[in-house]
């Protein structure tokens, strides 16, 4: 009886093909997202070896689709594919965690000990006195790899945990002092990007 009723079915046409489409898609997406936020962050001499793999993934999917305008599993691949191609993209970009942000620290209290605490931390700083809504403050800029955003904000909050903080990003910087990383896994393709800006 199964056989009656999977004999003719055509596994390729509604299994198969629909996996290599999801997979593909994934792929193209992947990279498209990636290289959006490549250009966002002036890292452009990669960008379009990026966009010639999506588009070549892409024109590939989109024909395999084409000729199977009836078969639903087909746009169900295609669909899955972009969503997770997305999702993938935005984790590959948050593992690399390209760029600069500027940190800026605003405080009533006293911050010298966070001040010496961003300095051993080889973190540039600048200070400033300003006055606040209810009366003089201390704000403290200092940009960072994005990748050290969390230790610096664990050291707002061991040192000066009422300190008002925001992060923000930034595309290009000229001079300053910033913390260097040898031991990432990422430093190789991180060599890649500073050249090309």
């Amino acid at each position: 009886m199964l056989h009656s009723i999977f004999g003719n079915f055509d596994y390729y046409s509604w299994i198969v093909l629909p996996i290599i489409i999801f997979f593909s898609r994934m792929c193209d997406v992947t990279l498209g997202t990636l290289r959006h936020i490549f250009i966002s962050k002036g890292f452009r001499k990669i960008v379009p070896v990026l966009g010639f793999f999506e588009v070549l993934i892409w024109i590939v999917v989109v024909a395999q689709v084409m000729k199977n305008l009836n078969n639903v599993a087909c746009y169900i691949g295609y669909a899955s594919g972009f969503a997770m191609g997305t999702y993938l993209g935005l984790k590959i970009e948050g593992k690399l965690a390209l760029g600069l942000q500027v940190v800026r620290i605003i405080t009533n209290q006293n911050c010298d000990d966070l001040l010496v605490a961003l300095k051993n931390g080889n973190h540039g700083i600048t200070v400033v006195d300003a006055q606040g809504s209810i009366g003089p403050v201390k704000m403290v800029f200092t940009i960072i790899q994005r990748k050290n955003v969390q230790a610096v904000v664990k050291l707002i909050r061991q040192y000066n945990p009422t300190a008002f903080y925001s992060v923000e990003e930034i595309k290009d910087t000229s001079q300053g002092v910033f913390k260097t990383d040898s031991s990432s896994g990422l430093s190789a393709v991180k060599n890649i990007f500073s050249s090309q800006k």
